[in-house]
């Protein structure tokens, strides 16, 4: 039975390459996904084998998809796709949970084989991720705790994309008091109490691009 793929991209052209590039090579793309948010969703209805999350998606990024489908399919396999080499961004794909981390501009068989290495319960890094992850290592580079809860960074990923209070209450299904007290409480641990503060604040811990 070919391995079973949850794909999740936010632009169509790169998934349609990558579901030719996975069927050709004996898988199957079961569903596909343009958000975070969907992916969970559909990682919880479908419990596919492997996960590929890119890493800038809007709604729920790539580490914070992660972290919620290693809870609602545990089974499911994850593996990051990314363009940033950066050792903090790296550094928090593993501590997601992902068992892989493969440059979206690195050869077709990367991904292939962390694929293939996924299913068996292993681990596959590129070559490049590889290398930043010992010099990482070697420097000594460590992430510091996350002052946010999950909930308050998928709050303020949503802020950061524009979203008004009443629209992060209703796509999270909370009430405008609570997605208010969790703006509240975001500005006051990070001590920034301006949007626009908070906006640079997602960019740079990489919830959301510019």
């Amino acid at each position: 039975m070919p391995i079973q793929i949850l794909l999740a991209d936010d632009h169509p052209l790169v998934r349609q390459g990558l579901k030719l590039l996975l069927e050709r090579e004996g898988f199957k793309v079961t569903a596909e996904a343009g958000n975070g948010h969907e992916a969970v969703k559909l990682a919880q209805e479908l419990h596919p084998d492997v996960a590929l999350i890119d890493l800038a998606m809007p709604l729920l990024n790539g580490l914070d998809a992660i972290h919620e489908i290693q809870k609602v399919s545990p089974k499911t396999k994850t593996i990051l796709l990314t363009m940033h080499t950066e050792s903090h961004y790296i550094l928090q794909g593993v501590r997601a949970g992902a068992k892989g981390v493969v440059l979206k501009t690195h050869a077709s068989e990367d991904l292939v084989r962390a694929i293939r290495e996924a299913s068996r319960g292993g681990t596959y890094m590129s070559p490049e991720v590889s290398r930043a992850l010992v010099q990482a290592y070697q420097g000594k580079t460590e992430l510091r705790p996350d002052p946010l809860s999950p909930r308050e960074r998928q709050v303020l990923q949503l802020i950061a994309e524009g979203k008004t209070t009443k629209e992060v209450a209703t796509f999270l299904q909370i009430s405008v008091k609570t997605a208010e007290t969790h703006r509240t409480r975001i500005m006051t641990k990070l001590n920034i109490h301006e949007t626009a503060g908070l906006v640079r604040y997602a960019i740079r811990s990489g919830l959301t691009q510019a």
